[in-house]
């Protein structure tokens, strides 16, 4: 019963809870990007590249298999070796535009914690000739 205890102890823990919920929101988040990059930027890019798949530009390593194939899924249906670039192209947008969406969500962030850090606490410290006047009036209510 003790280690199940203990097991409950560790899985309960800020950390690991933290740490679940990071990596849910992450996987999450990858597929919000995945679907910008997919629907939103190659189609794009593809206008000034002409109309490209990224992800369908492929080489041929050699010619055993044949050499007229009109994808890369007919190419490796096939068996044909191909070198699959634009998968490779695709994945380096990906990081780049997750890269840059966690650096705005972290200056976002730190924004936030440095307003917060920043705020003030409350009314300022009277002064001690603020004091002094103070302590005169007080006296001269009680008279």
């Amino acid at each position: 019963m003790s280690f199940l205890k203990e097991f409950k102890e560790f899985a309960m823990k800020g950390n690991v809870m933290d740490l679940a919920v990071g990596v849910i929101i992450g996987a999450a988040f990858g597929k919000i990007v995945t679907a910008l990059v997919d629907n939103v930027l190659m189609p794009v890019i593809g206008l000034f590249t002409g109309p490209v798949n990224f992800s369908d530009k492929y080489i041929l390593l050699n010619s055993s298999k044949g050499t007229d194939f009109p994808s890369l899924a007919k190419a490796k249906e096939a068996g044909a070796p191909v070198l699959a670039y634009g998968a490779f192209i695709q994945a380096v947008f990906e990081f780049i535009i997750i890269a840059f969406c966690v650096f705005l969500l972290i200056k976002f962030m730190n924004r936030l914690i440095r307003k917060r850090d920043e705020a003030p606490a409350g009314p300022p410290e009277p002064t001690a000739q603020e004091k002094l006047l103070m302590e005169i009036r007080d006296l001269l209510k009680t008279k």
